[in-house]
């Protein structure tokens, strides 16, 4: 990822929840929060009521990879931390990427050129 790096602290983690905003749809829930520096910070939880290690783990690399092919039209200077859902289970890879458009766009934080 070359504009972004890792929420790895529980404090930052607890920062976003606490004073950042959520959004939401049937794959993840998002929060955001700015930052004062030029670069994102990403953090992707996946609770263990969704599956073992294998499933959570294939499910974060599919969120990662979303992000990583999306980095270039998301706007910096956001901490964000994505959470997966139970129903994310049956999405596939096209799927979880409309879910991330789907929700930074609602949040303006997505940079999208219309073409007319």
């Amino acid at each position: 990822m070359i504009f972004s790096e890792s929420l790895k602290k529980r404090r930052d983690f607890k920062l976003v929840y606490s004073c950042g905003n959520s959004y939401s749809n049937k794959f993840l829930v998002v929060y955001t929060k700015k930052n004062s520096k030029n670069k994102n910070f990403i953090g992707i939880s996946v609770s263990k009521k969704i599956g073992n290690s294998v499933v959570r783990h294939r499910i974060t690399r599919l969120i990662k990879e979303n992000y990583r092919l999306s980095e270039k039209k998301i706007l910096c200077g956001y901490d964000m931390i994505f959470l997966a859902r139970k129903e994310i289970l049956k999405a596939n890879f096209l799927d979880i990427k409309k879910s991330i458009f789907y929700i930074l766009k609602k949040q303006s934080i997505l940079n999208v050129v219309k073409k007319y």
